[in-house]
């Protein structure tokens, strides 16, 4: 149930308990979180994978650990949960086409040039920023896992990320 509440000095905001009833108005309110966009790349028996995701973070610096979180009703989910290591590319602002290869009915790897790391996983060259993880650890989180990874290595060049906000694509403008 929704309800507007004029609590916030003439701001109109609307107040709600996220449940199936309000779950629109939870994933607005998700969406005015504006979020970097990465490719998280693995290798199974069967090859490469790869996934478009906006759900990384930081989590440490000492030790060195990132997390994102595959959603179960994923076709990927289980190739992830298994996969030892993994790689996650944050994409450039000019990498739109790139986070397309790898959405539900993309083309992933196919025509694309990427090479291994030492420990197999496909590594896609020109991001923005590239972290080589272990998995460390994952948590059942609701409809979501979060999988840990210590970073192995990492690199990252200039550019300006392509950022994700209100189901658009779009470019941090700074000055």
């Amino acid at each position: 149930m929704t309800i507007s509440a004029d609590i916030t000095h003439g701001l109109n905001e609307q107040v709600f308990i996220p449940d199936a009833s309000t779950a629109r108005h939870y994933r607005n309110a998700l969406g005015t979180f504006t979020t970097g966009v990465a490719v998280v790349t693995a290798r199974t028996p069967g090859g490469p994978i790869g996934m478009t995701v906006n759900s990384f973070t930081s989590v440490s610096l000492d030790p060195p650990l990132v997390l994102w979180s595959p959603a179960k009703s994923s076709s990927r989910h289980r190739a992830f949960t298994a996969a030892s290591y993994f790689v996650i590319h944050v994409l450039s602002a000019e990498q739109d086409r790139l986070s397309a290869r790898f959405t539900r009915n993309g083309a992933g790897f196919e025509g694309l040039d990427w090479i291994e790391n030492m420990e197999g996983v496909p590594v896609i060259p020109g991001t923005l920023a590239r972290f080589e993880c272990e998995r460390s650890d994952l948590h059942d989180a609701g409809d979501h896992t979060l999988i840990l990874g210590r970073v192995l290595r990492a690199a990252h060049r200039e550019g300006d990320p392509l950022c994700f906000s209100r189901g658009t694509f779009g470019r941090f403008q700074s000055h």
